[in-house]
């Protein structure tokens, strides 16, 4: 007898699959719409080039002329996408013009460019060469160096860093020849968040990548607290790069040193020989490393210790992209400039200089910062809580007067703002704990700051959208959303996301996204073993009931997402981080990142190479219902559920698209007992096309459950109702 079998729409991983009859229990690159499921849509690359890094900041508007840009920040490099084109923007922090800086060795890749003073660049920086004046005895010339950017391989000192050329060295080698101009790029950060805590987090002899080095300047003894007989200070060649408040800490040799406070190039309230490590005798020119973030062998970590990743926060002012690094300076890039494509951005002058987060606040245009500097242009001022908001219409301004509309607000629960978007009629500021909004009224307060939620703290600066006038975002205790009022969402993935999600160094990396093609919100996270982005989970508002959230997971992997108010489709980023051939970086080890629009055909298109995207649903078990005549005093049918006493016999089944391109596999999963391993039916599994009118299988067992799937290319479907031709077939 043919029998409908319908499922109710999401996925519910919060329950067996026994249990879950009549419910889907896993899929991937599926969505819902309209209560039924479907393959997602597919993604082509935009431009031909991979980019450097991994991207953290992704930001979509159209300027007064009409152009729409793209701005895309990567841990390494800020770039401007417009008509099919990258374009470099990063801001340039230094520029210094060498002489007699090259030196090489035969056979090697390796070269090392020395400066005249501290050049206070980064392992792993950005560095634009040109200008390049001859090498004697190396066979690199200026094709190799002029107009190209190279990422910074070691800074062995100082006054001295390697880059890694492609090809080796074939002459005898050069000893400080030739010259360059370099131009620094504003350093950003790592392309990963890394964590440490507890007991043996680093050695006090250890090393850590890209830590700031200089060099003691005066002989430091091991019968005197300081250089120079002080005992009180120790003075470095360039501590301008050095750690300025609180309890900070150098090692020298195997000295580990604390310090309190710096003064010009001293050191001032040090002590010797801590954290476990022995005094000794140190020579003029001794390597000094800040060691602020080492914790010693045997003694545990006072607190836990994030190295967050390089990430950008990226608006608009009007024409202006307003860019600011995480935890650093704010730029603007202006696109209304006939030229603009090949200028830089800039850093915007009178604005904070060390910030977690920022927006343009709308209707009212200030430029908002969260967590920055209580006096501006003093880092060591930086208070993770404290709200600062410039004169209205006016980013250069920040100092509140009678006269302007500038102020600035602490907020008070948390330890941290962690981030804000613009909503349709607040700005949300949530901090590790709680959540805000902010409000313009005008003068004299300009802002109103309300607290709307506790317990309910934003789980990184990305993981947070807003649609319709509704807050969604991911805490590291749940799903929430805000409209007018806190709700948990229920969510039944909640379990499976939450098990095996990085939290411990990959909260940051969490980004949301909005696809309001289909009403989806959607959440990329790196799972407990990751240290990247690689995996999703959406919540579909538009099919989604108070009786019947409806979620979906898979493997989509994207660090940055925008939806398709400016482009037309939605646009998104993915990292590679086992690929370093960036198209505009020598040398690069960070990984890269390939940009695609997205909701385009049915497979992904990568520079112009096809490969399909598979998707796939299952649904839990379900077993036989049993109907039989009762005889007696009452004639009729009763209907009496099996629950797995019989074995059913599946003869045939029916199958049923609304849509369907190529070919879809039905696989009919048996099993007897609910901890058995599944097995396809003997006959399967179906590949069914669209002519395809029924199915004969010989399928056997107490519980069965559907899995409809594509595995080619040109491939896509969306599920009607199928129909099985099932009997009871004994109980054994």
């Amino acid at each position: 007898m043919l029998q409908k079998i319908g499922f109710q729409p999401g996925i519910n991983k919060q329950i067996s699959e026994t249990t879950a009859e009549g419910q889907w229990v896993d899929c991937d690159n599926v969505r819902f719409r309209y209560g039924t499921p479907e393959k997602i849509g597919g993604w082509k690359q935009l431009g031909t080039d991979d980019l450097t890094g991994a991207t953290r900041g992704l930001h979509h508007y159209v300027n007064s002329l009409g152009r729409k840009y793209a701005i895309i920040g990567t841990n390494r490099i800020l770039y401007a996408f417009s008509g099919g084109v990258f374009y470099d923007i990063h801001p340039i922090k230094s520029t210094t013009t060498l002489t007699n800086c090259f030196s090489t060795t035969n056979g090697s890749p390796t070269v090392t460019i020395t400066f005249s003073g501290a050049h206070n660049i980064q392992e792993d920086d950005i560095i634009l060469l040109d200008n390049f004046t001859a090498i004697t005895n190396s066979n690199f010339s200026a094709s190799d160096f002029d107009d190209k950017k190279f990422m910074v391989t070691s800074v062995p000192s100082t006054t001295t860093l390697t880059i890694t050329m492609p090809s080796n060295e074939s002459g005898s080698g050069a000893t400080t020849s030739g010259g360059i101009r370099v131009q620094h790029y504003y350093h950003v950060g790592p392309a990963v968040q890394a964590k440490g805590f507890g007991y043996g987090l680093g050695s006090w002899g250890g090393e850590a990548a890209g830590a700031v080095t200089t060099t003691l300047n005066g002989a430091l003894l091991d019968d005197t607290a300081g250089t120079g007989g002080s005992g009180t200070s120790i003075t470095l060649t360039d501590a301008s790069q050095f750690p300025t408040s609180g309890t900070n800490f150098i090692q020298v040799g195997n000295e580990e040193i604390s310090y309190t406070g710096v003064s010009g190039n001293n050191l001032t309230g040090i002590t010797r020989a801590v954290r476990n490590s022995t005094r000794s005798a140190h020579s003029d020119g001794a390597t000094v490393t800040n060691s602020t973030d080492y914790v010693a062998w045997g003694e545990a970590a006072s607190g836990d210790l994030i190295i967050e990743p390089g990430m950008w926060s990226i608006d608009n002012f009007g024409d202006k992209a307003i860019c600011l690094i995480h935890n650093g300076s704010v730029f603007e890039w202006d696109s209304s400039l006939s030229n603009a494509t090949t200028t830089r951005a800039t850093i915007i002058s009178g604005a904070p200089t060390a910030s977690r987060h920022m927006l343009v606040s709308t209707p009212d245009r200030h430029l908002v910062f969260f967590g920055t500097e209580t006096t501006i242009g003093d880092t060591s001022t930086q208070d993770d809580m404290f709200v600062r908001f410039s004169d209205q219409e006016d980013i250069n301004t920040y100092t509140p007067t009678a006269t302007n509309t500038a102020g600035t607000q602490r907020l008070a629960d948390g330890s941290r703002i962690m981030g804000a978007i613009r909503g349709r009629d607040a700005i949300y500021v949530w901090t590790d704990t709680a959540l805000f909004t902010q409000r313009f009224v005008g003068q004299p307060f300009t802002f109103a700051f309300a607290q709307v939620g506790t317990n309910c703290g934003l789980a990184g600066q990305n993981a947070c959208i807003e649609v319709d006038g509704s807050a969604y975002w991911m805490s590291e205790n749940g799903f929430f959303r805000y409209a007018g009022k806190l709700e948990s969402l229920p969510c039944l993935v909640e379990d499976f996301v939450y098990d095996d999600i990085n939290l411990t160094s990959g909260n940051q990396m969490i980004s949301a996204g909005l696809n309001n093609l289909f009403g989806e919100v959607i959440w990329f996270y790196p799972t407990s073993t990751s240290s990247v982005v690689n995996r999703m989970v959406s919540f579909n508002y538009f099919d989604s009931s108070p009786q019947r959230p409806v979620w979906t997971n898979g493997t989509l992997s994207r660090t940055m997402w925008r939806d398709s108010a400016v482009f037309g489709l939605p646009h998104a980023t993915e990292y590679d981080a086992d690929t370093d051939t960036s198209f505009d970086v020598v040398g690069n080890t960070d990984g890269i990142t390939t940009y695609y629009e997205h909701e385009t055909g049915t497979d992904q298109n990568k520079n112009g190479t096809i490969t399909a995207i598979t998707s796939n649903i299952s649904s839990g078990d379900f077993d036989i219902t049993q109907q039989r005549a009762q005889t007696g005093q009452q004639t009729g049918v009763a209907t009496f559920r099996g629950d797995g006493e019989y074995l059913m016999k599946i003869r045939r089944f029916v199958p049923d698209f609304i849509s369907q391109t190529g070919s879809t596999r039905i696989t009919l999963q048996l099993k007897n007992y609910p901890n058995n391993s599944q097995a396809s039916s003997p006959l399967g599994p179906f590949d069914i096309t669209s002519s395809t009118t029924k199915v004969d299988t010989r399928a056997r067992g107490r519980a069965i459950a559907l899995k409809v799937e594509n595995t080619a290319s040109s491939q896509s479907w969306k599920l009607g109702t199928f129909r099985l031709d099932t009997q009871p077939d004994g109980r054994r």
